[in-house]
């Protein structure tokens, strides 16, 4: 089993998209798949909520409504047994012992961040406190910038690109900005699901990030 948290403590940057394909993702290509929502908000739980019947599916858990600690906890107990992967979308605004507490298990962080300075600069606190105060290890548990609704040439996106330049940390994809996601979310689908042309390249994105994810698996 392999659990990946999608997490930042900037609200709005794009955590549930994230999560939402991710899980969409491995489901249809055959993954017993988990998506824990412990956002009070709820997005990644309305959005499975709207996924037809002929679709992929996934195992869906409402963690906010219960103690973060105790469905931390026990979220092993709770998961069907033949669970391969736990998607986790977590709440923005996370620090210290709950902080800890998301991310103990973790096989892969992501971390999703918007193309705007009030962005840059949440984050770059966030991933500071991540590696300082959490002490999260590298060789340990790997952690990768996902870069998201990013449009190239904009003087955003090239103060982006210069933040990201100074991590040590790999960006594993640029997600462009496009109606497609709304779609997508609107559907109760992932984006590699949409029918059309127009999605292509936003497949092959995603096809970068579960490369990366899976890249030590011995089994893909």
């Amino acid at each position: 089993m392999k659990r990946i948290v999608v997490i930042n403590t900037k609200g709005g940057c794009g955590k549930t998209t994230v999560s939402t394909n991710l899980a969409s993702y491995y489901a249809s290509k055959g993954f017993n798949t988990a998506l824990f929502d412990y956002d009070p908000q709820g997005s990644s739980m309305r959005w499975l909520k709207l996924r037809e019947g002929d679709m992929s599916d996934i195992y869906g858990v409402v963690a906010h409504k219960n103690s973060a600690k105790a469905v931390t906890m026990s979220w092993q107990l709770r998961l069907p047994a033949e669970t391969e992967r736990v998607i986790i979308d977590t709440p923005p605004g996370l620090k210290g012992p709950e902080l800890k507490e998301q991310l103990k298990g973790a096989d892969k962080i992501l971390i999703p961040v918007l193309p705007s300075p009030l962005d840059i600069f949440a984050t770059a606190d966030f991933i500071r406190d991540l590696l300082l105060d959490v002490k999260v290890r590298l060789n340990q548990t790997s952690i990768g910038i996902v870069a998201n609704r990013v449009r190239k040439n904009t003087v955003a996106f090239q103060s982006l690109e210069r933040f990201l330049s100074s991590l040590n940390i790999p960006v594993v994809a640029r997600l462009r900005d496009t109606q497609n996601y709304l779609r997508a979310t609107e559907e109760g689908m992932g984006i590699h699901e949409l029918k059309g042309k127009n999605v292509y390249l936003d497949r092959t994105h995603w096809k970068g990030i579960v490369e990366w994810l899976d890249r030590n698996d011995q089994n893909l």
